[in-house]
């Protein structure tokens, strides 16, 4: 009669006794790695591992942190990918948000030692970074902040239908406006506004001119639309703020993006309020800005519903860390010059082909993302590898997220930082080694 194969699996807090489950239980939690020895016995009891294997496979099943999340390459070529968690940090922005993590003088004045403003030397880094702002506050996503202006400023919204955009999984700007009460006066046509509709639409009741930046989409053809600074004349004495809201969070004017609207200019232009996003082209965590005026901004940030919208200090932190700080990776990856993206692409293809990997260098066009520049496709170099390596690369140890193309799959560099080339091609190593 054969043996019980359950009499072999370990038990449970014989496992979690082990030195190496009990050092890894004081970082990631006890339950967590219970869930991993569990997951481990039931491999045991089905035949697929030896049970003095136990503790090596469950070191191997648990994360590297406590969290789900896992650190990704992107290699999609896309600087700001929403699906991968839009601007990657600077090493200044994560080395902040740790030393915030703990307890901080995040609203105390240490001088005093009584309450301090919230966030003063983040607000402080921003207004330096756009001058033409008298205030800012921010808070926790763009939406967000186009919701505390609606709510803040009441009355009816003026904006152009040619502007009530979908800014992404389904959600729409007059969606999000009207959820906050807020009434809206659509002027002129899809493809066509007048300053004319925009003075006509006017009344004693009009809260605010709002302006959205269509981001994602361009209208070509028969169009016409009012420019910030020819809006803040008509409105320059009929006490209605014209409210910008840019998008994308350029802090100014980028040779690579000449038609992205950026807060510095827009605000010079007139703008009596800009909002952006923070984890975009600013390169930072993600939260919502609004600068502009100091009596509008002083009058958001007294609104009840400031409160609910507001960011947390590790917020506050990595804002001032990207804007003090050394190049965040995003603009980096923006100015990379595509000579050295070419050489990095044939350094790579080189590499992985000595090894037997069918890899080639490619040229190919890279993109913004998040909304930004859609029609500024930014000239770029890959990794041309066989199609089915997609799959299994997303799936790997350390997740690579390429896009498919003709048939093959390509790892565009201009999102990869150079420090990240050989967990790149190690990535793809591992994956040709176990090619069919």
């Amino acid at each position: 009669m054969s043996a019980d194969p359950r009499r072999a699996v370990p038990r449970t807090d014989t496992l979690l006794a082990d030195p190496a489950l009990a050092d890894a239980a004081s970082r990631l939690g006890r339950e967590l790695v219970k869930d991993a020895v569990r997951a481990v016995q039931s491999r045991i009891r089905a035949g697929e591992l030896a049970p003095d294997d136990a503790v090596a496979a469950v070191l191997a099943g648990l994360p590297s942190t406590a969290s789900a999340l896992r650190p990704v390459l992107n290699a999609t070529g896309v600087l700001v990918h929403t699906n991968l968690g839009r601007a990657p940090l600077s090493a200044a922005a994560v080395e902040a948000v740790v030393a915030a993590s703990g307890t901080t003088d995040v609203e105390l004045d240490l001088s005093t030692g009584r309450r301090g403003p919230r966030g003063e030397a983040a607000i402080a880094a921003l207004l330096a970074a756009v001058p033409a702002a008298g205030a800012a506050i921010v808070v926790n996503n763009c939406a967000a902040a186009l919701a505390l202006v609606a709510t803040a400023l009441g009355g009816e919204l003026v904006i152009a239908r040619g502007e009530l955009v979908e800014i992404g999984d389904g959600f729409r700007i007059p969606a999000l406006l009207e959820s906050t009460g807020a009434r809206l006066r659509e002027v002129g046509t899809t493809n066509r506004v007048t300053l004319d509709d925009y003075r006509d639409a006017l009344y004693d009741d009009t809260g605010a001119v709002l302006k959205v930046h269509p981001s994602n989409f361009v209208v070509r053809g028969f169009t016409r639309a009012v420019p910030v600074h020819e809006l803040a004349e008509a409105l320059a004495n009929s006490g209605v703020p014209l409210v910008a809201d840019v998008g994308s969070g350029l802090l100014r004017p980028h040779p690579a993006l000449p038609d992205e609207p950026d807060l510095q200019t827009t605000l010079a232009d007139g703008a009596d309020l800009v909002l952006a996003s923070g984890d975009k082209l600013l390169g930072g965590p993600q939260a919502g800005l609004v600068l502009g005026r100091a009596d509008l901004v002083q009058r958001l940030r007294r609104h009840p519903l400031y409160r609910a919208l507001r960011v947390d200090k590790t917020t506050l932190a990595a804002l001032e860390a990207t804007l003090r700080g050394p190049q965040p990776p995003v603009q980096q990856m923006l100015a990379a010059d595509v000579d050295g993206l070419r050489a990095r692409a044939r350094a790579l293809a080189g590499r992985l082909a000595a090894a037997g990997v069918d890899a080639h260098a490619v040229d190919s066009a890279a993109r913004v993302g998040g909304g930004g520049a859609p029609e500024h496709p930014l000239p770029s170099a890959a990794v041309s590898l066989p199609e089915p390596f997609a799959e299994p690369l997303r799936r790997g140890a350390r997740p690579v997220v390429g896009y498919v193309a003709d048939g093959r799959t390509l790892l565009d560099l201009r999102s990869v930082p150079p420090s990240a080339d050989d967990d790149l091609a190690a990535a793809v190593l591992e994956v040709a080694q176990r090619w069919p």
